[in-house]
């Protein structure tokens, strides 16, 4: 029978090198769906921001791409009734025009189809 948990996935000052959020990538007879991706900006000034998916193979496919976000403020990329679907070695990576300057959040729903 399939297990359900619940995780978050956190990075903290994400800025100009891509990141995936919280390290995390699709392990091996686990279903992974994103139900929320939020960025914070922790800076005096505006960003921009870009998300996105990360296959296997190195395809990348953009969630959201220079999105601006004021300053002390958030952006959510993914919630509500938009959900992502991830597949083995996935990876949702975040990346920041300023360097330190957004918090992420992902909020994913593992499915462990092993047993």
């Amino acid at each position: 029978m399939a297990t359900n948990t619940f995780k978050r996935k956190l990075s903290s000052a994400v800025g100009t090198t891509a990141t995936a959020v919280g390290g995390y990538a699709v392990p091996m007879d686990t279903q992974t769906t994103v139900i929320g991706l939020a960025c914070a900006n922790r800076t005096a000034s505006s960003v921009n921001v870009d998300a996105y998916l990360e296959d296997s193979d190195g395809t990348i496919v953009y969630l959201i791409k220079d999105a601006p976000v004021p300053s002390g403020g958030s952006l959510i990329i993914v919630g509500g009734d938009q959900k992502v679907v991830m597949e083995l070695s996935d990876e949702v990576k975040v990346v920041s025009d300023t360097a330190d300057s957004v918090d992420v959040v992902m909020s994913i729903l593992e499915i462990d189809t092993s047993a």
